[in-house]
């Protein structure tokens, strides 16, 4: 079988393969996913919502839609912009099959085979497969826990005019939980516009805030046309709905619609029918204070005990929202040689090597922390707390 050139860059995702070992020990108490608490998600509301599309809108649900996607919930996404400091209109928002189609729809738009994204370091996993699917290379820019460092992106931007993405995750990073300061977006921005560059912001942690204040979004930094902003409903109301969204000037959703109509035709009617149904009839903020208050509450009982547990050469960060903890261990700890043991010890993590651009780096872990019980919190961080006293 000859398959594409392209498939010999893709690699197995390290999540899905420690998700494969989890299931083969049961029992083992998991802080390797990246996966909303499905207690939270709203069934009975959206019971209610689907019921309603159903009986007053059952032939438009079932039939093709705009590839665009529905008006409706495309004027509300609008409204949610507003909260990210964007004033926009319905032209501007395409609807997308997750945030995750946002990325790979946007590297189809921009990317020719053998081009460079610019990324954090680290970054998200899915972010990076779905450049790589199009044969691209990848760049890291210095990060620390304000953001990308302006003097390394400029630098990288003038050593490679062939980047033409710059891909960021401002808000409780995947896989950090780091969140940018308004400077560092402000002169990710200026960086963009002085070289022509598009940025690629990725905001589907955005709503899930603990502390702190909303910090402008980049896409309101935006002077023009220089940044795409990407937002998901699948954090704060239900990944199994595939409901995502693009925010970009109208020339770029024009460009977007060519290429998702390639793809799919359209997002699924149905879907974003029921998502509009749920926000119109019911208070989206309440319902986001409740998972708001449940995460919090996990991620301070997961720092307390990480603070008693593990050993003082761990260093780590308090996010001030989203699900992650990123922990970085001595550099001669290798924490994906150690996850084998951590199972057998019924515990689990992600390494946190497949983050990095580069796969450079083999000292840290991700610890999520959305949806273990607070009991397994506790006992899971006391495990993994000893092993990694064993491994200095």
């Amino acid at each position: 079988m000859n398959f594409a050139n392209r498939m010999n860059a893709l690699k197995p995702s390290d999540i899905r393969e420690v998700m494969k070992m989890i299931a083969a020990n049961p029992g083992t108490i998991s802080f390797a996913g990246g996966l909303p608490d499905p207690k939270l998600f709203p069934g009975e509301a959206m019971r209610q919502a689907t019921d309603k599309v159903l009986r007053e809108q059952a032939e438009s649900a079932l039939q093709y839609g705009l590839t665009l996607g529905y008006v409706p919930l495309r004027q509300k996404i609008a409204g949610l912009m507003a909260r990210e400091g964007v004033v926009t209109g319905v032209d501007n928002i395409a609807i997308t099959t997750g945030s995750q189609q946002a990325i790979s729809l946007s590297a189809l738009l921009f990317l020719n085979a053998g081009e460079v994204v610019l990324t954090e370091n680290p970054s998200y996993l899915g972010a990076l497969t779905a450049f790589k699917t199009f044969e691209t290379d990848y760049i890291s820019v210095d990060s620390d826990e304000a953001g990308m460092k302006p003097e390394d992106l400029e630098a990288k931007l003038v050593a490679h005019p062939e980047a033409k993405l710059i891909y960021v995750i401002p808000n409780f990073q995947n896989p950090t939980g780091r969140t940018w300061s308004l400077e560092r977006r402000q002169a990710l921005v200026a960086l963009a516009v002085k070289y022509d560059r598009v940025i690629l912001e990725d905001n589907a942690y955005g709503e899930v805030r603990f502390d702190g204040s909303r910090v402008p979004s980049v896409k309101s930094l935006d002077p023009g046309k220089h940044v795409v902003h990407m937002g998901s409903f699948s954090k704060v109301l239900s990944p199994g709905l595939r409901v995502g969204w693009i925010c970009a000037h109208e020339d770029f959703i024009k460009k977007f619609e060519l290429v998702k109509y390639g793809c799919d035709l359209q997002p699924a009617e149905l879907a974003q029918m029921q998502v509009d149904a749920f926000l119109e009839e019911n208070d989206f903020d309440a319902h986001l204070e409740t998972i708001k208050g449940v995460y919090k509450r996990r991620r301070d009982l997961m720092l307390e005990t990480m603070e008693a547990a593990f050993p003082l050469e761990a260093r780590y960060e308090r996010p001030e929202g989203g699900m992650f903890i990123w922990v970085e261990l001595p550099s001669h700890v290798d924490t994906k040689a150690m996850l084998p043991e951590a199972i057998k010890r019924g515990v689990a993590y992600i390494p946190g090597e497949s983050f990095y651009p580069l796969a450079d780096r083999n000292n840290a872990i991700r610890l999520n922390f959305s949806t273990m019980e607070d009991d397994k919190i506790v006992e899971g961080i006391k495990r993994l707390g000893a092993l990694i006293k064993e491994r200095l």
